[in-house]
């Protein structure tokens, strides 16, 4: 199983993504974004999954971070 970090423009958005990934069975939890990466509203939600899920229109993200050995690697962005 891999380990993301997704960061977003606004702690709603955290909230929303929190808890869309709960009711698809994804454990999630809400945590402080690492110091390393940014975020505007300095709020993300850190999971685990074999696949990614489909992206749910009610929320915004501002990107997608799998973690890796050294760090993170950004894997998706919000252009």
């Amino acid at each position: 199983m891999d380990s993301y970090i997704a960061t977003f423009f606004s702690h709603y958005d955290a909230l929303v993504f929190f808890s869309f990934l709960n009711e698809t069975g994804i454990t999630a939890k809400l945590v402080p974004v690492p110091r390393r990466l940014s975020s505007s509203c300095g709020t993300c939600v850190a999971f685990e999954t074999k696949q990614l899920p489909s992206h749910n229109a009610d929320y915004e993200l501002d990107a997608i971070y799998k973690e890796v050995q050294d760090g993170f690697l950004k894997i998706w962005e919000y252009k």
